[in-house]
């Protein structure tokens, strides 16, 4: 069985993350998307609140495509957790040449971490390139509209958390 780990924060998960969810599907039979903790970013949504809404995006993926895919949480090293969870690819999402600058460094050191887990890149869909999490929390955080850059349950998501 060929396991892939898609690892991000995910605050929140936009439509460019279910892009690559989507076309990772492609590449294996089990994809698991590894949520981040990362207390350093303090995050929009809480740990339970971004399983929740990956979860979501993710059962009708999993449905269409007949492939299994897992939310796991995770605060360790990325290369710890593709090996505990059984991956033997890594899945990155590149939108433009910044992220390659940044990703090449984390091949490079996940590498020397253990060579036996590969890397795999994902470029964006062209209609998905300029979306980021930070970008889109900013936009509903100003009131604007992110019906284009997230789903109606996340968006809607969004809209309670500045409006209260």
């Amino acid at each position: 069985m060929r396991i892939g780990l898609y690892p991000g924060t995910f605050d929140p998960i936009t439509l460019g993350h279910v892009d690559i969810i989507q076309r990772a599907m492609a590449l294996v039979d089990r994809l698991v998307i590894g949520v981040a903790i990362n207390r350093d970013k303090g995050p929009l949504f809480n740990l339970e609140d971004r399983v929740a809404m990956v979860e979501a995006e993710c059962r009708e993926i999993a449905d269409r495509t007949g492939g299994e895919i897992v939310v796991h949480p995770f605060e360790n090293l990325l290369i710890d957790c593709a090996r505990d969870v059984g991956a033997g690819i890594i899945v990155r999402g590149l939108r433009a040449v910044a992220d390659f600058e940044y990703e090449f460094q984390m091949v490079g050191m996940n590498r020397a971490l253990d060579a036996s887990i590969e890397t795999v890149f994902l470029m964006a869909d062209a209609r998905r390139q300029a979306i980021a999490s930070k970008l889109v929390k900013e936009i509903a955080r100003l009131g604007g509209d992110v019906s284009k850059f997230v789903t109606p349950p996340v968006e809607t998501a969004l809209k309670a958390r500045f409006r209260g």
